[in-house]
């Protein structure tokens, strides 16, 4: 009884024994799997790092070419508004954003020269001066800033510095069939009509449908005492643009002049209608006539 009992004792010692050793065994194969398991999260972190990383710099690549996408689609939007402002003669607006085209690109040669036109509407000479040389120093051949500075001076009444920059403008573009004309009404005003006529002929010589340039002509003709040549000129002007008032107005006083009232009311009348405002006193003259 004693050996069985001693037996026992033994055997229950050495089943603790195996029990232990069996959970060595796993303590050892699951701490062997937890260094496994934490390599492999020290790699995927390592991983995400970088693929953070990666994804930040390119984010930070495309907000920089967004963001000057943006600068880009900005300028354009306030120099459409302010076309499209000046166009329904909201001046006030027209500058206001053409200053902000300006602030986003101080380069911007158009936005500076449309920025002097819309100051030039206003009154403003000075301003509008400076706006066109802006222009000027950012574009050197830039053809229309030449051609409305001379626009300014001509109406400053400055009709030497007018010519010199019609002629730069000229030399930039020699077709540009509005500076020609322009050029030769600074040669009217300065009493140089051969010079003028050479300029009006060469806008029409240029572009043979040049409404202004014949009109121009057939004023010069008149001036001259040539009626001939001035109704030619007015009747081919009229051919080009039927509606064009001033022609109209000029055969008026022709055919007064000549004793064919009939067609001089009819093209006196015609001219009022388009816009002119017919001098009262013709009117008076044209009265018994009708």
């Amino acid at each position: 009884m004693i050996e069985r009992n001693l037996m026992d004792f033994v055997q229950r010692g050495q089943g603790q024994r195996i029990n232990h050793l069996i959970c060595l065994l796993f303590f050892v194969n699951e701490s062997e799997k937890f260094e496994e398991r934490r390599g492999l999260l020290k790699t995927l972190l390592r991983s995400s790092f970088i693929l953070i990383v990666v994804l930040l710099l390119i984010s930070c690549g495309t907000s920089a070419k967004t963001k000057k996408e943006d600068k880009a689609l900005g300028v354009e939007e306030h120099f459409q508004l302010a076309f499209k402002a000046a166009e329904r003669g909201n001046l006030e607006e027209a500058v206001s954003e053409y200053q902000q085209v300006l602030k986003l690109d101080p380069k911007h040669s158009r936005a500076q020269l449309n920025l002097g036109v819309a100051y030039g509407r206003q009154g403003k000479w000075d301003k509008e001066i400076s706006q066109y040389k802006k222009a000027i120093g950012i574009d050197p051949n830039f053809e229309e800033a030449y051609f409305h500075l001379g626009v300014a001076y001509g109406e400053k009444g400055n009709l030497n510095e007018a010519t010199v920059q019609y002629q730069k403008a000229l030399k930039i573009n020699p077709n540009y069939v509005e500076a020609h004309n322009n050029l030769g009404n600074i040669y009217f005003r300065k009493g140089k009509i051969n010079d003028a006529l050479s300029s009006y002929a060469k806008t029409i010589e240029i572009k043979p449908d040049y409404a202004r340039g014949h009109f121009n002509i057939g004023s010069l003709h008149r001036q001259q005492g040539r009626a001939e040549e001035a109704m030619a000129s007015f009747k081919k002007a009229l051919e080009i643009d039927a509606r064009y008032a001033w022609p109209h107005y000029h055969l008026a006083f022709i055919y007064f002049e000549r004793g064919e009232f009939k067609l001089a009311i009819e093209h006196c009348d015609l001219a009022g209608k388009l816009g002119v405002v017919v001098d009262p006193k013709f009117l008076e003259r044209l009265k018994p006539y009708r």
